[in-house]
């Protein structure tokens, strides 16, 4: 199930060209008896003249946080925090300034639960939550100089000046917590993979036949390990291969993407649907997000 490397798509990332240009974006694996688990690791660094806005159509994937805002070594004006990140059900819109630095763990959907056991996906969903809220932090952190608890944590997180640091200390984080055996969720994760890649899997009704459950069944599977339901998964995916083709259409300027044919390919009951399902999440219409990316 594993990838042997990180992503390199940009699905979800509205208009990627003017992130990867303000910013030092990377994705890194994690050790391998995490890879089951996690999508990967996302790294971001930067220090901008102006603020910047930046906007994500989320994947149906919790994630875990570490962020620090304001230069290294100045602790007055160092702002630091750590949260558990639940899918976000809209444009997700953050604003980025001065220096500051992230370390995100992206956990393929499914895979979070065996990490946090004690409550269903569900309730992650639509909410920020500190990261001592669901992980205890307590004991000391291994490589936090035993000092223990949240702060420990994101010196650990987010000091190393090189990746292989920050990724050893995510991986020393997780490892901590788990992952604790669990049936179900390599079934649910089996299941969203399926949806990703299979376009022919376009209703519910397919999905819960291909997996042998009922559809209250698979209902409830998601609910709990996924954290949404599978049709919002299966309407999600449509929608990051839409953004990713119409960026990808736009390319040189003056393209015309066949909306209507992308439609039928995505599984849209017809041209309208995608429009409305798009300018909705995105907040421009896929004509007007072609114009906005296309190169000059």
């Amino acid at each position: 199930m594993a990838d042997p490397a990180p992503r390199r798509d940009t699905r979800g990332i509205v208009t990627p060209g003017e992130l990867f240009s303000r910013v030092r974006f990377r994705r890194h694996l994690p050790a391998p008896g995490l890879r089951p688990y996690l999508e990967h690791y996302w790294l971001i660094d930067w220090a901008l003249p102006e603020p910047y806005e930046t906007r994500v159509v989320p994947h149906p994937s919790v994630n875990v946080v570490f962020q620090r805002y304001g230069p290294l070594g100045d602790a007055s004006r160092d702002r630091s925090s750590a949260e558990v990140s639940g899918i976000g059900l809209g444009l997700f819109t953050k604003r980025l300034e001065g220096t500051g630095r992230v370390c995100g763990i992206q956990f393929r959907p499914g895979g979070f639960r065996p990490f946090a056991p004690a409550l269903p996906v569900s309730e992650w969903t639509g909410r920020r939550v500190p990261l001592a809220d669901v992980f205890p932090l307590t004991e000391a952190f291994p490589g936090a100089g035993g000092s223990g608890g949240e702060e420990a944590v994101l010196s650990s997180v987010l000091t190393p000046g090189t990746d292989e640091g920050r990724v050893a200390a995510l991986d020393a984080f997780l490892l901590a917590h788990g992952p604790a055996p669990d049936p179900a969720a390599a079934q649910a994760m089996e299941l969203v993979e399926l949806v990703r890649s299979d376009r022919s899997v376009r209703r519910v009704a397919r999905l819960a036949r291909l997996s042998g459950l009922s559809p209250r069944s698979l209902q409830r599977l998601f609910a709990s390990h996924v954290g949404v339901g599978p049709k919002w998964v299966i309407l999600r995916y449509r929608l990051h291969e839409a953004l990713e083709r119409a960026g990808e259409e736009a390319r040189p300027a003056g393209a015309h993407p066949d909306w209507a044919g992308l439609a039928a390919e995505l599984g849209y009951s017809d041209q309208a649907h995608l429009v409305r399902d798009f300018t909705a999440t995105v907040g421009l219409s896929p004509a007007a997000y072609a114009r906005a990316v296309a190169v000059p």
